[in-house]
């Protein structure tokens, strides 16, 4: 699961919208309630930013292969106290439960906090699992190649910039 800056919009909307129409929620700015939203998910993708710039430091310090970045993300995570991969949608949870909880933009929350949760949860879930629609449709688009050579590599990276560049994700 991945989140991506085209992406942050979307999910603020939604998230405030489904909160509001299953009266979760009660709002004194709904614009800027969505830019507290947006402010969270900026917020990680900042830190996840900054995580991977000092990993990939570290790597070069110590003349490590580029396959040894996720070992280093997720050792820089845990010494920062940041979410590792599989922390990464419990931590969102919890950073908007607490925007919402503690923002003046939110006049009144009637909404039980399993309750926000499991509305929340879905919408995440499916902005964040592009990945996987992602690289099916990549795959589709240069089956004519063999897998693990590297003519397969070099297109499918250029394939997958086209892919996300078109849909708006990086």
């Amino acid at each position: 699961m991945r989140l991506y800056r085209g992406k942050i919009e979307v999910i603020a909307e939604e998230t405030i919208r489904t909160l509001r129409e299953q009266e979760m929620i009660e709002l004194e700015n709904e614009a800027e309630a969505r830019v507290d939203l947006e402010s969270v998910l900026k917020e990680y993708l900042r830190l996840e930013r900054e995580i991977v710039d000092d990993a990939k430091n570290r790597m070069e310090a110590r003349g490590m292969g580029y396959s040894q970045l996720g070992k280093m993300k997720s050792q820089v995570s845990k010494e920062r106290g940041a979410p590792t991969q599989d922390e990464v949608l419990p931590y969102l949870l919890d950073q908007i439960m607490n925007i919402l909880f503690h923002s003046s933009n939110v006049a009144e929350i009637f909404g039980e906090d399993t309750a926000l949760r499991k509305a929340v949860t879905p919408i995440l879930r499916k902005h964040m699992e592009v990945d996987s629609d992602l690289d099916r449709e990549v795959r589709s688009k240069i089956k004519n190649l063999t897998e693990g050579t590297t003519d397969f590599d070099v297109e499918y990276s250029r394939v997958m910039e086209q892919i996300k560049h078109k849909r708006g994700l990086e």
